[in-house]
């Protein structure tokens, strides 16, 4: 399931960004997406200072400096890790693309068939990102962190941690109740301040899940039989 989807229009000429907003909404309507938001910026300066909480940004190249290329460079550089997606009448361009990791590329003046056929691979990879990963923002920076890489997820005040199978750590702020919406059914709240994947789990003893690896976390009281039954359906969902 994707969350709110975050588009960013970022064109120097208000009626080719009015275009693109147009061409966006029809094709969300058309779709029957509703979850979505669209944020217009005239300038890379603008948008680099936006924070880049965005899904998929529409880039014009040729702007004043930072130029599309430019700012997609440092968009880059500072962690953005979402798809970007030109939209320029310079076909010389289109390699360039290739060294900030564009998605797509697409030529003034809009074509309606080229940009269905973007969007409909862009909701598609959305919805694999959706059930697959999280994105973590920390700070200007983010990072995608794959859900089958999470053993258990842990909160200390106001920060998480994700704990993952290279016995690595990740932290950022935020609030394990929001977390748990994002995260798919292999994973379950076992204490208040714990939310473990239930692929990991070899056990549940003496108020302690035994995790692959030899971890234990702790299960309270009260959420240590739904724990039992929770893992009981995830196995048998999981052999089909």
């Amino acid at each position: 399931m994707i969350n709110i989807i975050q588009f960013a229009i970022c064109d120097d000429e208000p009626v080719m960004a009015q275009k693109i907003s147009d061409h966006l909404s029809r094709y969300m309507d058309e779709n029957q997406v509703t979850d979505y938001l669209v944020s217009r910026f005239l300038n890379g300066h603008t948008l680099l200072e936006s924070g880049y909480g965005f899904d998929v940004i529409f880039l014009d190249i040729q702007m004043e400096q930072p130029d599309g290329l430019e700012t997609a460079r440092l968009l880059r550089q500072r962690g953005f890790c979402g798809l970007l997606i030109f939209v320029t009448v310079l076909k010389e361009c289109v390699f360039d693309a290739f060294g900030v990791e564009a998605y797509d590329y697409l030529l003034k003046p809009l074509d309606s068939g080229h940009f269905q056929r973007t969007m409909d691979r862009v909701l598609k990879r959305l919805k694999q990102q959706a059930g697959e990963s999280i994105v973590i923002q920390r700070g200007a920076a983010c990072e995608v962190v794959l859900l089958s890489e999470i053993v258990y997820c842990e909160v200390q005040g106001r920060k998480l941690y994700l704990h993952r199978t290279d016995e690595t750590v990740v932290d950022y702020y935020g609030r394990l109740e929001e977390l748990a919406r994002r995260v798919d059914r292999r994973f379950f709240q076992c204490h208040r301040s714990y939310l473990v994947n239930l692929d990991c789990v070899r056990g549940c003893q003496n108020g302690q899940v035994m995790l692959s690896g030899g971890m234990t976390i702790p299960v309270s009281r009260l959420r240590e039989r739904g724990l039992i039954q929770a893992l009981l359906t995830h196995m048998k969902e999981r052999d089909f």
